[in-house]
């Protein structure tokens, strides 16, 4: 399990993909949100600009990523 430090109150969810380099680029992001293959605290997320705050977990790709 890796940790994505943030200073802001939260990163959108498809930014937060690109920055912590599990795609490698925001359309990559994008595409993999839409279908389907990001889960954010356990839960399957479409949304593309999900706020993604301290204390969530991202998984993709069989990648754990906690926010601080």
């Amino acid at each position: 399990m890796a940790e994505f430090q943030i200073t802001g109150e939260y990163i959108e969810l498809d930014k937060l993909l690109k920055a912590a380099r599990l795609c490698g680029t925001g359309g990559e992001a994008r595409i993999v949100i839409s279908e389907g293959l990001v889960t954010v605290d356990g839960e399957t997320e479409l949304r593309l600009r999900r706020k993604i705050r301290p204390g969530m977990t991202v998984v993709y790709d069989g990648q754990t990523l906690t926010v601080r």
